[in-house]
């Protein structure tokens, strides 16, 4: 399956692209505060929606876009998984018209950070003979999956916010989360280039997910 993620390193290093803007975006909406013009609100927040979107959509095809005789694997899912969670938050404001409370994105967050962190975990536990990008994969996976734990918390009420449905902090949180993974899946698909640029030294296969003797 590594083989299949080297050659779509493209895909998540324009997942990483794209979550440029949509930090940028909530930025302004941190910075600009609940008492912004209308403009704020009905223009740049479905901006910020398309950007989420476009990743969800590399985010998907990174993880079924594969050679035709290429086994399926659930390492696949994650990134599907990855994809399904950004094109919910992306396109939520598409097709809801109830009321939506912060707790929701701060879920679908945590789904983004574990299924990409998990993976960079796998990934990490497969590469004995490339040292480096072992630990590049490893450090990156347990970063991810600590800032989904962080935003676990943040929707379990561990970590306080003020109660409200939407308050300028949620916006900060958001907008650190998608910088976090702007680094992440820029690193992370920049890295499998490299891994499959590699000539003298084979990249291992990875194993089927629950199967670690082949780690």
């Amino acid at each position: 399956m590594i083989q299949t993620l080297t050659k779509n390193w493209w895909l998540m290093a324009l997942c990483g692209v794209l979550y440029v803007p949509i930090s940028v975006i909530y930025f302004i909406l941190y910075y600009a505060g609940p008492g912004s013009t209308p403009y704020i609100w009905n223009e740049i927040i479905p901006v910020s929606g398309r950007f989420v979107l476009a990743a969800g959509v590399c985010s998907i095809a990174a993880g079924i876009w594969r050679p035709a005789k290429s086994m399926s694997s659930l390492w696949a899912l994650l990134l599907v998984l990855n994809g399904l969670a950004l094109s919910v938050f992306g396109g939520i404001g598409y097709f809801w018209r109830g009321p939506l409370g912060f707790d929701l994105f701060l879920d679908l967050i945590v789904v983004m950070a574990i299924s990409v962190g998990i993976l960079a975990l796998a990934i990490a536990r497969t590469l004995r003979r490339h040292v480096q990008d072992k630990w590049f994969f490893g450090l990156a996976g347990a970063s991810s999956v600590g800032v989904a734990l962080t935003f676990l918390a943040l929707a379990n009420g561990w970590i306080q916010l003020e109660r409200r449905a939407f308050h300028a902090l949620g916006f900060l949180w958001v907008c650190v989360y998608f910088a976090f993974a702007a680094i992440f899946m820029l690193g992370l698909g920049l890295r499998l280039h490299g891994l499959g640029m590699s000539q003298s030294d084979p990249v291992e296969a990875l194993p089927p997910l629950g199967n670690p003797s082949h780690a």
